[in-house]
């Protein structure tokens, strides 16, 4: 079954692309924000991704071939 996304307005679930679901069906819906993680752990995700953004932005990348080469030869 695919993932919808929906965002809330006026007190109503509104399904951004609702797809080809006929009249009735019935949709269970389940809230992202559940993660469990506390400022501390979220702010520190949030400075690695940008610290990770920052030097794709500046070339500082590896190939995932060579990266699952690496990987590969650690395995044997």
């Amino acid at each position: 079954m695919p993932t919808l996304k929906a965002i809330v307005q006026g007190g109503r679930a509104i399904i951004e692309d609702m797809g080809e679901y006929p009249d009735g069906t019935e949709l269970e819906l389940s809230l992202v924000d559940d993660d469990e993680m506390d400022d501390e752990c979220r702010a520190g995700l949030h400075a690695s991704l940008e610290r990770g953004l920052a030097q794709a932005a500046a070339g500082e990348t590896v190939a995932a071939e060579e990266v699952l080469a690496s990987l590969r030869a650690r395995g044997r």
